[in-house]
């Protein structure tokens, strides 16, 4: 009988001797494209919350009670920073969270934003970024800094997870370097005079400075910006001097304005691409590096010399 007993007790004696399964770390992010840097470098080891969902706007968000929520339970919160979020500190506050905020842009080299670049003739709107663009991981060099800042706030909020965090980043990392290298070789044949793209709202200017493109826009980094009568008519003298091929809209944009700047100019409207938001987990930019991808195969299919 006491052999009977003896093996069951001892094998729950065993599990109750075992450390309990580490929880995983509870990030919020802002917005989809940061949202999915974290998930690609933690892995099984976050639980990530998205504020701005698929194709959402960060720039007129609202937030909500459940967002206040959410980062009241975070052990971690990821922003974009240069002004992107507006409604950020707002939300911390409200939330009363008081962890750590990993600012992904911090050591990127930012670009100047509205404020140096003019008015835009939009002088009585409230809409601007500031003095810089935030904007940046439309560069993959810039996307390598944010995940590099985000395997440090992730680390130093569970230094007990860093082996597999930096196995992750190592991964990650390479599909960084590989759509990259897709990008300079996909444009490298295209000659740089002729790489002139129109899209929404000026979300590009970190790609065009990176990658030798020119992208123009009827309103500016501010999807709360409205183009006036005067900025539109630029744009079609603009469109119609340079033989612009292309118009693009964004997954985040209203279409009407580039399907009447279409219309004006010849222009052809292309294929929708993503700037601020990504698609949903079933569309073509489902992850950042999809949507490097999708817009690289939307802009060279519009810029390539007609055969």
């Amino acid at each position: 009988m006491k052999r009977l007993f003896a093996a069951p007790l001892a094998a729950a004696l065993a599990l109750c001797a075992l450390p309990a399964l580490a929880e995983p770390v509870k990030v919020v992010a802002t917005f989809t494209i940061l949202g999915d840097m974290v998930r690609q470098i933690g892995g099984d080891e976050v639980a990530v919350t998205t504020l701005v969902g698929p194709d959402g706007d960060a720039h007129v968000y609202e937030p909500t009670p459940a967002d206040a929520h959410a980062l009241g339970a975070a052990n971690l919160v990821v922003v974009n920073g240069l002004g992107m979020e507006g409604w950020i500190d707002r939300l911390v506050k409200a939330s009363g969270y008081k962890g750590p905020v990993t600012v992904t842009s911090t050591g990127v080299k930012p670009i100047a934003g509205e404020e140096e670049h003019g008015d835009h003739g939009h002088e009585d709107h409230d809409h601007g970024h500031g003095a810089y663009d935030p904007h940046a991981w439309q560069s993959v060099a810039n996307a390598k800094i944010y995940a590099d800042n985000i395997l440090k706030g992730l680390v130093a909020a569970a230094p007990d997870k860093a082996a597999v965090l930096r196995v992750n980043h190592a991964a990650y990392e390479a599909k960084l370097d590989a759509v990259e290298a897709e990008i300079n070789a996909a444009l490298k044949p295209i000659p740089r005079k002729d790489r002139k793209i129109v899209t929404s709202h000026d979300a590009f200017g970190y790609y065009g400075k990176t990658y030798g493109v020119t992208f123009l826009a009827p309103v500016g980094m501010s999807t709360e910006a409205e183009a006036s009568a005067g900025d539109i008519a630029r744009m079609i003298r603009q469109i119609k001097k340079e033989k612009i091929k292309a118009v693009f809209v964004e997954n985040i944009a209203d279409p009407r304005l580039l399907e009447q700047i279409s219309r004006e100019t010849g222009a052809r409207v292309g294929g929708r691409v993503y700037s601020d938001a990504l698609s949903a987990a079933d569309g073509p930019a489902a992850t950042y590096v999809d949507m490097m991808r999708h817009n690289l195969q939307q802009f060279t299919k519009a810029l390539a010399p007609a055969s």
